[in-house]
């Protein structure tokens, strides 16, 4: 299974998707961005690592409608969310390898020590109402 890209004939479904508690990695990247290109086929890669996850890819152009109030400082920005919860949001070095780590040090925790962290710094709160792709995409 490779990663989903975020259309407007899909943008339902995908929502539809995320209503349980499921994890969404999603990667914010743009069409021009030789980086992303680059880092977009590591990314489906990790997409078949973790077939109970969702992996959304967004072209922050395309999608600017949705995301637009997301702030993208550079590429690859990823998103890594399980139900309302933003875990993580930010820039990363485009190497699938430490997406992968990301995505297992988050998956491997408690609800507990989700919810913990979630609301564990007013950054991380921010993201709860600023980052949330689930509510961006409802």
């Amino acid at each position: 299974m490779s990663s989903i890209t975020l259309e407007p004939e899909n943008q339902h479904q995908l929502a539809q998707r995320m209503q349980d508690d499921v994890w969404v990695v999603a990667c914010l990247c743009a069409a021009w961005c030789d980086v992303c290109t680059s880092y977009r086929p590591g990314f489906d890669e990790l997409a078949a690592q973790h077939p109970d996850k969702l992996f959304i890819w967004i072209d922050i152009e395309d999608r600017a409608d949705l995301i637009g109030d997301f702030d993208v400082e550079n590429f690859p920005t990823l998103l890594i969310q399980r139900g309302d919860d933003v875990m993580f949001y930010g820039t990363t070095i485009p190497d699938h390898r430490i997406a992968h780590r990301l995505i297992t040090a988050h998956a491997d925790k408690t609800d507990a020590e989700l919810k913990m962290q979630a609301h564990s710094s007013a950054e991380y709160r921010s993201w709860q109402v600023e980052r949330n792709l689930r509510k961006a995409l409802a």
